[in-house]
């Protein structure tokens, strides 16, 4: 702090920032020296390192320099556990109702937004809500599993009966049917967003 340094400290773990290679050297050097010769505290050596800030991680977020300045990012590992965490939230295989599996997405994204505030994530929230949307339509054309079952569902989505029964006899993935116009338009975003 006297030395106007940058610093985040969380529990156990802290980080420094310096301007320079050489002088995050030397403030590891005193810093340790410091922790273990006046607080008679055991320094980690393996854990304590100097590194360029781009790739650190801590506490799920990571950082990077754009126009001269230190930002955060939501780092790599986080990003690919909410994603994981999304897919389990979203699978049949849970046996949860709609109103359950829905209520347990909302309080998930909810939580994982609020605690990442603080990074830069516009364009991260734009996939993973596009990603998210293309899921769930998936998990929809599952749960109409029979021919018939899908040419009637689409049907009550407005669609007309020829396109209804061409994409209800579809051979197509489940996937690659959920990324498709006709399914974005049965299961349009507003309808999405008017069920929660």
């Amino acid at each position: 702090e006297r030395r106007g340094l940058p610093f985040v400290r969380y529990a156990d773990d802290s980080m420094i920032f310096c301007k320079s290679k050489r002088a995050a050297m030397r403030v590891k050097e005193s810093i340790t020296k410091f922790i273990e010769g006046k607080l008679y505290l055991k320094v980690n050596k393996e854990k304590t390192v100097v590194s360029y800030v781009r790739g650190v991680k801590s506490l799920g977020y990571s950082f990077y320099v754009s126009k001269g300045k230190c930002q955060l990012t939501v780092h790599p590992k986080s990003k690919a556990k909410m994603k994981a965490r999304l897919k389990e939230l979203t699978s049949r295989s849970n046996g949860w109702g709609y109103a359950k599996r829905k209520q347990k997405l909302k309080e998930y994204i909810r939580g994982w937004v609020g605690y990442y505030h603080l990074a830069n994530m516009k364009r991260l929230l734009q996939e993973t809500d596009e990603w998210l949307r293309r899921r769930i339509r998936m998990c929809i054309w599952k749960s109409w599993k029979r021919i018939k079952m899908r040419i009637v569902n689409l049907v009550r989505c407005s669609m007309d009966k020829y396109q209804a029964y061409m994409w209800g006899n579809s051979r197509l993935g489940y996937w690659r049917v959920a990324d498709s116009p006709i399914l974005k338009m049965a299961i349009s975003n507003d309808s999405l967003r008017k069920t929660g």
